[in-house]
């Protein structure tokens, strides 16, 4: 076989420019037309792959092995969210209110590499390798569901994915069975009372003081309603109401998003939710509209298949430094592909070893260690070689 860590480190250098130019050059969910086209010209630089168009800003390569095996599907989201850059860098984003601040240029790049170093292999690959780079996983109701219905998992036999993580080691990966991400819900909520002057609030309906109340209630879902080892967020992101100091507005507007686990508990909270709002307004004479919207699914990793990829990743690069993933609240659109066939979704540490350059993701100056990213492409290339 030939040395896969001298292949990957002659692509290493390439890997980190793509990725600087995406995050210099980034676009918002469902709008990656030139991100889209950029990864069509790799592509179709590395030969030996047969590339197509899904939707209008995602791509699919196509890899045929040499002789006959499973069908593989690995995965790269390509969108930025609205966000101005905070940072210095030579590459920073050109777009003003856009930024890539989640990995998402990372993950591109790595898969990039991965598909050039595989292109070049492909007498040693058994069966078929689709690499999918995906648009819109920032925004429901997300790229891999229109990827899906376009037919980009006929014929699949699993699927991975990795995630960059800026506050974890970099170079360390992660990877469990099961729960990895919540299921992730929105939610709009109109509070409607009876405007006025605000010298004379006895006259109105104060829809900001009934607002302010149905904030505070709501969280005793969370800690009243459910079972407190039965994982379940609820955060209000947007409060809107008034235009004036001396006018009490008829409506004010909240919206924010339910994140959680369990099935039975997230059918649970429009219900919980529509009891405790209903019962504010109508104590203070005020009215209201819910409008709740489920988003992604939980992303439950498989259980055979992710055991087959740590023990993979720990023959690759030591048992030290592959560690169990930890369950969060974030929500994943990866979760779209698991409908069709098992899947495993684990992450790459890519954080400041000095801690002078730590923040989270979503951050208007999130960071990463781009030499986390050759880990990246030996993880996707040991893994598309064994599964």
């Amino acid at each position: 076989m030939t040395d896969i860590d001298a292949l990957v480190s002659e692509v290493t250098d390439e890997v980190i420019g793509w990725r600087r130019h995406l995050h210099q050059h980034p676009e918002l969910s469902f709008e990656e037309v030139n991100t889209a086209d950029y990864v069509f010209e790799r592509l179709s630089s590395f030969g030996g792959l047969e590339i197509t168009r899904p939707t209008r800003t995602s791509v699919m390569a196509r890899l045929i092995g040499s002789s006959e095996g499973a069908t593989l599907a690995i995965r790269a989201d390509m969108d930025a969210l609205p966000i101005d850059e905070e940072t210095d860098f030579e590459f920073k984003s050109v777009s003003p209110g856009v930024m890539h601040a989640c990995g998402h240029d990372a993950h591109t790049a790595i898969l990039l590499g991965a598909a050039k170093v595989l292109a070049g292999l492909r007498e040693h690959v058994r069966g078929e390798i689709r690499f999918f780079f995906q648009h819109a996983e920032e925004l429901h109701p997300g790229g891999a569901v229109e990827m899906v219905r376009a037919g980009v998992m006929d014929g699949v036999d699993h699927v991975i994915g990795l995630h960059v993580r800026s506050l974890m080691e970099s170079g360390r990966l992660c990877v469990s069975a099961g729960p990895i991400n919540a299921a992730s819900d929105r939610f709009d909520i109109t509070i409607r009372g009876r405007g006025g002057h605000a010298a004379h609030p006895h006259t109105a309906v104060d829809s900001i003081a009934v607002a302010g109340q149905v904030i505070a209630a709501l969280q005793s879902i969370v800690s009243r309603n459910t079972d407190p080892l039965d994982p379940l967020v609820l955060t209000i992101t947007k409060i809107h109401g008034g235009t004036a100091y001396n006018v009490i507005p008829e409506t004010v507007e909240l919206g924010g998003t339910v994140r959680s686990y369990n099935p039975t508990l997230r059918d649970s909270v429009p219900g919980l939710m529509e009891r405790i709002i209903g019962g504010i307004t109508e104590a203070h004479g005020a009215t209201f509209q819910l409008d709740y919207r489920r988003g992604y699914s939980p992303l439950i990793n498989d259980q055979d298949l992710s055991e087959r990829v740590s023990d993979v990743l720990k023959q690759a690069f030591g048992e030290e430094h592959v560690l169990p993933s930890t369950p969060g609240m974030g929500g994943e659109d990866f979760s779209g592909y698991l409908t069709e066939a098992p899947g495993t979704f684990f992450h790459l540490g890519a954080g400041d070893a000095s801690k002078r350059l730590l923040y989270p993701h979503h951050h208007p100056k999130f960071w990463l260690d781009e030499s986390a990213f050759q880990v990246g492409v030996k993880a996707f290339v040991t893994l598309a070689l064994n599964l």
